[in-house]
């Protein structure tokens, strides 16, 4: 065996079955491995971004790694932003990166960069191959480490790659998340009993059903508030599942929501902070009186601190929950908000949902409290241009499970190309894009950064109007097949459709 078959074959003895890639010349010792060695699903994606992207919901859905195979530096740094969002997500990757041959490196060819520079940014975890024997290590470590919740790359020297003699190695063992230590459960017991107004923080695998159901044995035992960080990587929500408040995104009106606080207990979430620096706005978000515990952090057991907690308070062993009734579709004129209520109803159970609505988005997440049993996944890092690869790596991951991708405009354009591997790969995607022909978002923080009067140049860079984008024709154009929906009614119909039907749909929805 070759360097790159070892490496493979250890990957696929590992437990990795799937790799989004978007190879270069570097890594063709890696296609040819895979060509050859039954066991790995190649999903070829259009740009780096839709790579890492996918990966980010396959990890998600799968609760393990996919990889990902990228081209150099600049490959690498094509598909950083979608990274970014992933290590927020504490998801398991593990990304391949191809360099120039060790002996080609001192040339400077064109494409020659620093690869371990651009790996350490966005990497949890990283380490260059140095010879053909220890490529299949690596493999196995960065599998290992990514389970930890890393997100592990691992830099391969096309020479060595190429090398023969080479063997795989047995698969390395995940470690146990870190249990939570009894004095830490005893304190936080000892918060939430003392009758002041507290909340648990919730995120990571404490949105997952067992420990939401841990969680609100807490909150029956203590009137703690259930509370989610904002942006949580996946959340299973509806019917028959605690209802979780959601931490507003505007800075001032989370601060007002925690401001009553006088114990919050962080599991699987960092203490709330503003997305970003604003004049004469808070930057920490829970009040000065506000007593902050961390009973277990994103790489701890957080499912088993809750439970160990609930036990703590002698908490009841099942809660009768409340189901959240369901909003009315109404009919006529269409906003974002009726959108989300068509959605709400007529969501088949299982879905998952891949939210990068954005401001579409704000008013209507609540309805889905109602619907029924779904997962939902949200843009951890900001870095927008995740929604529609991470819809794209749920189907793969999920594909028994409708997948719903809430898709804002202008976000939908950095990663478009994610539409053309859902047809390659006949995937159960619908996708609905929130058409409001601006990026609205950035409208509102120009408000909030104090631009009172933005002339016409400032509007000009915030509106996608001059030319208006046809999504439908994109969509086409990519092979999907699409509508344009421009009132409630037509809305519906078109979702029902698309919810009947199999394989990938998009709905221009025109606000």
């Amino acid at each position: 065996m070759n360097g790159a078959e070892a490496l493979l074959q250890t990957l696929i003895d590992s437990d990795v079955e799937v790799c989004f890639a978007n190879p270069g010349t570097s890594e063709m010792q890696l296609v040819a491995a895979i060509d050859k060695i039954p066991g790995m699903r190649p999903i070829l994606g259009l740009f780096e971004g839709v790579v890492t992207g996918a990966a980010d919901g396959y990890g998600r859905m799968a609760d393990k790694p996919a990889a990902t195979l990228l081209h150099l530096g600049s490959g690498f740094s094509n598909g950083m932003a979608n990274l970014h969002n992933a290590k927020r997500a504490f998801t398991p990757i593990v990304n391949i990166v191809g360099d120039h041959a060790s002996y080609h490196l001192e040339l400077d060819a064109p494409l020659t960069s620093d690869v371990p520079g651009h790996a350490a940014l966005a990497s949890d975890w990283y380490r260059i191959s140095d010879s053909a024997e220890t490529m299949a290590q690596d493999g196995a470590d960065a599998v290992a480490a990514s389970l930890e919740g890393r997100c592990a790359s691992v830099i391969v020297p096309a020479n060595y790659a190429w090398t023969e003699g080479a063997e795989p190695v047995a698969p390395k063992a995940a470690s146990e998340r870190p249990k939570v230590a009894d004095d830490l459960i005893s304190q936080a017991a000892n918060a939430l009993k003392s009758g002041e107004a507290s909340c648990l923080f919730l995120g990571g695998k404490a949105l997952r059903e067992d420990g939401l159901n841990a969680a609100a044995r807490i909150a029956a035992a203590t009137g703690a508030r259930l509370i989610s960080e904002v942006f949580p990587a996946r959340i299973q929500r509806g019917r028959g599942r605690p209802s979780v408040e959601r931490l507003p995104y505007l800075g001032e009106f989370a601060a007002d929501a925690l401001k009553d606080l006088k114990h919050m207990v962080l599991v699987g979430a960092k203490a709330p902070v503003s997305f970003f620096a604003y004049p004469d706005k808070p930057g920490r978000l829970w009040p000065e009186q506000c007593n902050l515990i961390e009973l277990a952090n994103q790489l701890q057991d957080q499912v088993g601190a809750l439970e160990a907690l609930a036990d703590a308070l002698e908490a009841p062993a099942e809660v009768v929950l409340e189901d959240t009734p369901l909003p009315e579709i109404p009919t006529g004129p269409m906003t974002a908000e009726t959108v989300g209520a068509v959605i709400a109803n007529l969501m088949p159970e299982n879905a998952v949902v891949s939210d990068e609505s954005n401001t579409s988005g704000i008013f209507s997440y609540g309805y889905y409290d109602g619907a029924a049993p779904h997962d939902w996944m949200t843009l951890t890092g900001g870095a927008i241009g995740q929604g529609l690869p991470l819809a794209m790596g749920a189907a793969v991951a999920c594909p028994n499970r409708k997948v719903i991708n809430l898709q804002a405009d202008g976000s939908a354009m950095y990663t478009n190309q994610a539409l053309w591997t859902m047809v390659r790969e006949d995937l159960d995607v619908c996708v609905v894009i929130y058409n409001n022909s601006s990026y609205a978002i950035l409208d509102l923080e120009l408000m909030r950064v104090g631009v009172e009067n933005p002339g016409e140049r400032a509007r000009s860079m915030l509106d996608l109007s001059n030319p208006s984008l046809d999504w439908t024709k994109l969509a086409e154009g990519m092979g999907v097949p699409a509508t344009r929906a421009s009132s409630t009614e037509e809305f519906k119909a078109q979702f029902e459709e698309a919810m009947a039907n199999k394989g990938p749909r998009l709905i221009e929805v025109m606000l």
